[in-house]
């Protein structure tokens, strides 16, 4: 293990919400590490994630780098277990794409409504599963799989990338980007915007427009990025 002194947050931070009574009521309970590093990265995946109800599956935790840099499988399902014995997460079992998962949800008042409606049967739940193209297509699961740790202002320029492409253009940006050793996001970045500048699939799978004007792009934002 290395550690290194932090050298600060940056300009353009990107803020999680936490709810009051978890400063207040949760953590001066909290004995256990890992119980508290699962509980700030359920926040975390949270505030990034789309859909209703929203959750985060136990894949989706064993996955996340950040959070399994220094800690086991065993400590992760501890540290849930405890989490949800406290009374801060939520844990449901549900069908996701025809297999059997753990989902992880906030213990908010309309939170513990949804679970209790699932449990009970009131809504069903086909209803209350995201697409399997929106648990796919996440930029930032895309990220983290093949460049590494997001940082905040990393985080900001994916959900700009998010809005300005379309899915399909993203994958293919990683795709090359790993092809040619340089997994990094500025090498994607400037894959996106040669695209959206040159063209690409004649301009079909650009976000929210058919045959539209790479002119647009270049009046946009990073207009002054785009390779002209």
């Amino acid at each position: 293990m290395t550690n290194s002194q932090f050298l600060g947050f940056p300009a353009k931070t990107d803020f999680i919400p936490l709810p009051h009574p978890f400063f207040t009521q949760v953590v001066p309970q909290i004995q256990d590490i890992a119980e508290l590093k699962v509980t700030l990265n359920i926040f975390y995946l949270l505030h990034y994630k789309q859909g209703y109800p929203c959750f985060v599956t136990y894949k989706e935790l064993l996955s996340h780098s950040a959070l399994m840099a220094e800690m086991d499988e065993e400590a992760l399902r501890h540290a849930l277990s405890s989490a949800v014995g406290r009374g801060s997460i939520l844990h449901l079992t549900l069908n996701i794409n025809g297999g059997w998962q753990d989902a992880y949800l906030i213990n908010t008042e309309s939170n513990r409504k949804i679970v209790k409606s699932i449990e009970q049967g009131e809504i069903p739940l086909r209803e209350t599963m995201p697409e399997k193209e929106k648990l796919e297509h996440n930029i930032f699961v895309l990220y983290e799989q093949n460049i590494g740790i997001i940082t905040p202002m990393v985080a900001e320029e994916l959900k700009e990338a998010e809005r300005l492409y379309s899915w399909q253009w993203i994958e293919a940006a990683f795709k090359e980007a790993v092809l040619m050793n340089k997994r990094n996001w500025k090498y994607i970045t400037r894959i996106l915007e040669r695209w959206a500048s040159e063209g690409k699939d004649s301009g079909e799978n650009r976000q929210g427009t058919k045959k539209s004007s790479p002119n647009k792009y270049i009046r946009g934002k990073y207009g002054h990025l785009v390779k002209r």
